[in-house]
């Protein structure tokens, strides 16, 4: 799980940047629509669209945005209808990549993910071809600095949690996604601050890569998270630190 703990992380610091050019508010907004119009508007009953809602609070989105995403979705404003779909593809040194989109063109944006794909010496493929590598899972990440890991081990098992790991700067806790949302009211009540709390897709295994290979890869993905059609991207690379470090910066 070495590759997305390491992305993970790095998303994280840059999330704030992020958020600070708005550019975080397209997406958190299409997935509160799209959560809203699946499950209800209700959050209370319905567990994705509270933790879009998180998201946006998470990147200071008003709350009249928020609402108004929420009534897009629900019929009771007017607004763009978007779709769901899940790509599937191959990055440098076949690495297994899976994207989330959400988009009101699938005709414009599948042509746009495999530019970007073979851009960066990857390839579109086929449904099925790489989601298999994939597990669905909670994941919690809390900043190392602001827990001491003994108290953190001993709450999030106690609560239910598949396990908990170290990756560079955070601590994650592992769940089933049906848990959660449970677990993450536990950390709440015991005062652990949560930097991120998402149901995600977690790699079974890693590939190694590195020079030339680790670049494109690394370029691949922002790429393909900073379109705006783009939700989540899933990868199974392992990648040197230094080299992600730098990469990034």
């Amino acid at each position: 799980m070495s590759g997305h703990s390491k992305w993970a992380g790095i998303k994280h610091k840059k999330a704030k940047v992020d958020a600070q050019r708005g550019r975080a508010f397209t997406k958190v907004i299409r997935e509160i629509t799209v959560a809203a119009r699946v499950g209800g508007g209700d959050p209370a009953g319905n567990p994705r669209l509270r933790l879009a809602i998180d998201k946006a609070k998470a990147v200071n989105m008003p709350q009249d945005n928020i609402q108004r995403a929420i009534q897009k979705g629900t019929g009771e404003l007017p607004g763009v209808s978007y779709e769901e779909y899940v790509y599937e593809g191959y990055g440098p040194g076949g690495i297994a990549v899976l994207l989330e989109v959400v988009t009101d063109n699938k005709n414009r944006t599948a042509p746009e993910i495999r530019k970007i794909f073979a851009k960066h010496g990857g390839n579109l493929g086929e449904s099925g071809c790489v989601a298999w590598m994939f597990g669905k899972r909670g994941l919690i990440q809390v900043e190392a600095a602001k827990i001491d890991e003994d108290r953190l081990f001993g709450v999030a098992l106690e609560a239910g949690a598949e396990d908990v790991r170290r990756s560079e700067n955070l601590f994650e806790v592992i769940t089933s996604p049906k848990d959660l949302e449970r677990i993450k009211a536990v950390l709440e009540r015991e005062k652990i601050e949560m930097a991120t709390g998402e149901v995600t897709m977690l790699p079974q295994s890693t590939v190694k890569l590195d020079g030339k290979q680790a670049q494109q890869m690394l370029h691949l993905m922002e790429e393909m998270e900073e379109h705006d059609d783009v939700q989540n991207v899933y990868a199974n690379f392992d990648i040197p630190e230094e080299i992600m470090a730098a990469m990034t910066s």
